[in-house]
């Protein structure tokens, strides 16, 4: 007994297979990969602070984690993105003012999204930890990228109008993708 195989079949047969066999591997392209960024803070005049942001753009925001170091003992700051990607003033002035891409400062009472917020020095002037940003991203008209954080003296009163920081730069930083 001869067994006869359609030649259509074995076509058919040969393109399903090869087609599962590409939609599996491609899930692997076609899952969303994270964007990354980061800025080293080197310190303004004056200053001893230092360290790394880092940005990693998530579904509810942009996780901004920070390790900086050479702070006052027990002090808060606030951490603040700037409209410029330009730390060569020895002030951290270069950087321009608070990043806010929707204009919200110039409604009384809104926060301004480049305001990311405070962060507390502890005991050895060491501050680690994450912010959540909701309000900005890795690319687009609200992205971060190739503008400055700087790292402030003061804490900063969200509520204040207009922002212009809180007090002067101790430490500034260019963001860059990784």
């Amino acid at each position: 007994m001869r067994l006869r195989i359609d030649g259509r079949a074995v076509h058919a047969f040969i393109v399903l297979t090869a087609s599962s066999l590409l939609l599996c591997g491609c899930t692997v392209f076609l899952r969303p990969q994270e964007k990354h960024a980061n800025a080293q803070l080197l310190p303004t005049v004056g200053s001893t602070a230092r360290g790394s942001v880092t940005f990693i753009e998530r579904s509810d925001g942009v996780q901004v984690t920070y390790n900086l170091t050479g702070l006052p003992p027990d002090s808060d700051h606030a951490l603040q993105i700037h409209e410029r990607g330009d730390c060569n003033a020895t002030d951290g002035s270069s950087a321009g003012a608070v990043f806010s891409p929707a204009a919200e400062r110039l409604k009384i009472g809104a926060r301004v999204e480049g305001d990311l917020g405070n962060i507390r020095a502890d005991a050895t002037g060491v501050a680690t930890g994450f912010i959540v940003a909701p309000d900005v991203s890795l690319d687009g008209i609200r992205s971060v990228l190739q503008r400055s954080v700087l790292l402030h003296r003061d804490a900063s009163d969200p509520y204040a109008y207009p922002q212009h920081g809180a007090g002067t730069a101790l430490a500034c930083g260019v963001i860059r993708q990784q």
